[in-house]
């Protein structure tokens, strides 16, 4: 038996339609990082260079996102590849209301959907509000994105929007009968991106079981609906290099997304001593941490360690909340050693930044806050986590050690594969000379994978001739 293949080059990876719908170069995408970590420049960078990209709005006032979007569209010819990540926020649904509004008002036709366990209203009348028929069937002019890590989220995405949000929308005049009838036949999402262990939170997912557990889910329920279009599923998390792209596009992703490694580019929006630290570290550099945004159900983040305390201080106050009910009940030596050595402030002083802001935002009453002590404890503990954060991003040189930093193993290997090059530095990293490199010496490494297994079987078949 002769065994050949024709050359893979980068457009031929992954899937073609996913090209058409975001009018892209490959079938690759950078993903959104919050408070802009994934900036106005980044997207603008990637979608004149023809590759598909999300702003990361995640934690953004909505002014704030408003005045990125007229940047990016101002910069941008239209039809240029990019979208605007949507964070879901569980405890104050308006926000993502807002968000959406200003997505309808600026004519956003793609959005990437990131730490829902559900579907919600605001998503469904983002989507619903695109609905149209076509000679194929019906379609969306809104396209949903949706980072998932867990099979059951990606089935609510790969199902019609539910029948009790669209009978409250339509009851609402939020969409139309149309529209509501047209929403049956049709996916919530139409790229479903499976986020293996990954910067910032994650559940730790294995990519070499996730990804197949999903496309099965997914034939499965398109064999059910029999939508005229097909769900497109593709990978992210650990995505830094040729091999990793390679091992995905092999196990028949539509698509890749990087994330980790497009922190550490001259179009970041982080500080450059950020920047500095995650060009060194490797793939041992990194480790788990609570989740400052869901620190009292112990949700995980991913963040470097290397040259920074953050991820020690964290889990030792996530200990602390855990074994005490209230900050009173803290030994003193740890108390002063907190305020002292990882706050460096009073919990007075933090307390009252925290309960200023809950104030101002209409979140709680002062009432509620100052009733329960460890949940007082908690927000205290919090304050630390957004502190951390802003450090990072300010590339503060008093208190580097408390960085946090979001970062997957992915950004070590890339510092190992680039080493010796002009790429070694960061302040030569570019986003788009990333994807395109890494999507070219993917095609390059799969012609001589495959070659290689060719030549096997023909000798194979040689000796046994």
């Amino acid at each position: 038996m002769e065994y050949s293949f024709k050359t893979i080059t980068p457009e031929s990876l992954g899937s073609a339609e996913f090209c058409s719908d975001y009018g892209a170069k490959y079938a690759y995408l950078a993903g959104a990082m919050y408070k802009a970590i994934a900036s106005k420049e980044m997207i603008v960078a990637m979608a004149r260079s023809g590759y598909m990209s999300f702003f990361g709005a995640g934690g953004m006032p909505i002014e704030k996102i408003a005045s990125a979007l007229e940047y990016i569209q101002n910069s941008l010819p239209s039809g240029a590849p990019y979208g605007v990540n949507l964070l879901c926020n569980m405890l104050q649904p308006e926000i993502e209301e807002q968000t959406i509004d200003l997505f309808l008002e600026r004519g956003v036709k793609h959005i990437e959907a990131a730490a829902f366990m559900e579907v919600t209203p605001s998503l469904v009348r983002y989507r619903l509000s695109g609905l149209h028929r076509t000679e194929k069937g019906v379609e969306s002019s809104h396209f949903i994105f949706a980072k998932i890590s867990r099979p059951e989220v990606a089935a609510a995405f790969m199902s019609p929007a539910p029948e009790s949000i669209i009978s409250t929308l339509l009851k609402s005049g939020a969409i139309s009968t149309e529209q509501a009838e047209l929403s049956r036949h049709i996916p919530m999402a139409d790229d479903i991106c499976v986020e293996s262990d990954s910067g910032g939170h994650t559940d730790q997912g294995v990519a070499y079981s996730l990804l197949p557990a999903i496309q099965s889910l997914r034939d499965e329920i398109m064999q059910q609906r029999q939508y005229s279009k097909h769900i497109r599923v593709g990978g992210a998390g650990g995505i830094g290099t040729p091999d990793a792209a390679a091992a995905a596009f092999v196990m028949g992703a539509d698509f890749v997304m990087t994330g980790s490694i497009n922190q550490c580019t001259v179009e970041a929006g982080t500080s450059d001593q950020v920047k500095q630290l995650l060009q060194k570290i490797e793939v041992q550099d990194t480790t788990y941490a609570p989740a400052g945004d869901m620190f009292e159900v112990g949700a995980k983040v991913q963040v470097i360690k290397k040259g920074v305390f953050f991820p020690a201080r964290a889990n030792k106050l996530y200990e602390l909340y855990l074994r005490h009910e209230s900050i009173d009940h803290i030994d003193e030596k740890t108390k002063k050693q907190i305020q002292e050595r990882y706050f460096k402030r009073s919990f007075d002083e933090v307390w009252s930044e925290t309960k200023s802001y809950y104030l101002k935002n209409g979140r709680k009453s002062l009432e509620e806050l100052e009733s329960n002590p460890k949940q007082k404890m908690a927000l205290i503990f919090r304050w630390y986590f957004i502190h951390a954060s802003r450090l990072a991003m300010a590339g503060s040189s008093m208190q580097k050690v408390d960085y946090q930093v979001h970062c997957g193993p992915a950004m070590g290997s890339f510092n190992t594969w680039v080493k010796g090059s002009d790429l070694e530095h960061w302040e030569n990293r570019y986003v788009a000379r990333i994807a395109g490199k890494i999507m070219q010496e993917t095609a390059l490494l799969l012609n001589k994978r495959f070659q290689e297994f060719t030549s096997r079987v023909k000798h194979s078949a040689t000796s046994e001739s």
